[in-house]
């Protein structure tokens, strides 16, 4: 397996700090996304990487043993545990067995052979990887298919209605390869569902602000409004006062994984007083203020 130099791949030096490797792939993966870069597959293929990449060096246990033991990192504790093992395996054959160096051993260890001393080979479950996937409100609203590319692997999920902003699922078998028929790893799939620009979202409940004209505030009557569900009419009452907050039981966001069960949405009224008015409506108004 070629050796992968992540610090290469994100444009940085080895000394690099937890914020330069946050920030170079930020910037990196923005310009790469597949998003902006339809139907690339060059474009596709160095997103991958970098996100190999920032998965390996901003946690900083895979990064020090990639630091250490380099394209073999994965296996880094098993090589310790096999080395001291090979060692004590010398001082019994009362002498050295030769070797060329950590990398050659882990050949041993985990290639085609039997691996030292003959013995039988021992079986490691893959690494695990991580995933991100951005949602909008509207997208969490609703189950719905997704595909997503990971290690260069198309994964199609479902995503269930009501998924939570930073709630994080297990795809079970869908990380890295066992070693010497060992299981496959599993992958971590954390979600970030954005605000919609009219609607926020608290837990199951939505908040909705909704512009009301001061003649139907006064009067009363009825309004259309855009949920996430569509279309609903709501009744306003006569006298309605600015900030006046209405329920509506039921038309809030999906609970997660539960059929049928929504939360609530609160509509917020925001009174619009009217401007550009004729000389004959601001007489109205002071025969108003008179009575």
């Amino acid at each position: 397996m070629p050796f992968v130099d992540y610090y290469q791949i994100l444009g940085l030096q080895k000394t690099a700090t937890d914020k330069e490797i946050k920030n170079a792939y930020r910037k990196l993966a923005r310009k790469f996304h597949p998003d902006l870069n339809p139907n690339d597959k060059e474009a596709e293929k160095k997103f991958q990487e970098l996100n190999e990449a920032n998965e390996v060096l901003s946690d900083p246990e895979k990064r020090k043993k990639y630091d250490q033991y380099g394209k073999d990192w994965q296996h880094g504790e098993e090589y310790e545990k096999a080395r001291q093992a090979q060692g004590q395996q010398r001082k019994w054959n009362g002498g050295d067995t030769g070797g060329d160096g950590f990398s050659d051993f882990f050949e041993s260890m985990f290639g085609g052979s039997s691996g030292f001393g003959g013995g039988r080979q021992t079986k490691y479950r893959g690494q695990d990887y991580k995933a991100e996937v951005h949602l909008d409100l509207k997208e969490a609203y609703e189950t719905h298919k997704q595909t997503l590319t990971v290690n260069g692997k198309n994964i199609r999920i479902t995503v269930p209605a009501g998924i939570e902003n930073g709630q994080t699922i297990k795809i079970a078998g869908h990380g890295g390869k066992g070693v010497n028929a060992g299981p496959d790893g599993d992958l971590y799939i954390t979600f970030t569902v954005a605000n919609d620009a009219r609607l926020r979202r608290a837990g199951n409940d939505i908040y909705l602000k909704e512009d009301l004209d001061l003649y139907k505030a006064v009067l009363g009557g009825e309004i259309i409004i855009e949920t996430l569900s569509g279309k609903i009419k709501l009744p306003v009452k006569a006298e309605t006062q600015n900030g006046s907050v209405v329920r509506l039981k039921g038309k809030g966001f999906p609970v997660y994984k539960k059929d049928g069960q929504f939360g609530d949405l609160y509509v917020t009224f925001d009174i619009k007083i009217p401007t550009n008015l004729t000389e004959r409506q601001k007489e109205l108004f002071a025969e108003l203020s008179k009575s």
